[in-house]
């Protein structure tokens, strides 16, 4: 049983950052993809960023890229979303999701079958 559990987020003023955290526990973190989507009040859950098991490629959505980076650690299982420049648009749950190292990078939610319960990021202006 593979689990996910995020961390990090939080309430930040506009333009400030924030690291988003994603342990991974129950299997080797090195045989999975992973991504970040979020979802917004009322809006659908929107893919953020990916890169995949040997931090060789990653992907990024036109909304963030330029303020966004995610990472990995495979040695500590764990993800990481840095988010800079932060603005109430990004306001949102963000998840954390992970895919067999074997697929092609993904960026939709059904890409992942993997998923953390999400942290909540407020940015106010």
């Amino acid at each position: 049983q593979v689990q996910l559990v995020e961390s990090g987020g939080g309430l930040v003023q506009a333009g400030g950052s924030l690291r988003l955290s994603c342990a991974v526990s129950g299997r080797s973190f090195a045989i999975f993809n992973m991504g970040w989507f979020r979802q917004a009040p009322g809006k659908e859950r929107e893919f953020v960023t990916a890169i995949d098991w040997s931090s060789s490629y990653t992907y990024y959505s036109d909304p963030v890229k330029g303020r966004v980076t995610i990472s990995r650690d495979n040695a500590k299982n764990t993800g990481y979303l840095q988010l800079n420049s932060l603005k109430a648009e990004d306001t949102a749950v963000y998840y954390c999701a992970a895919a067999p190292a074997d697929q092609a990078l993904g960026v939709r939610n059904e890409d992942y079958p993997y998923w953390g319960q999400g942290t909540q990021v407020t940015v106010s202006s």
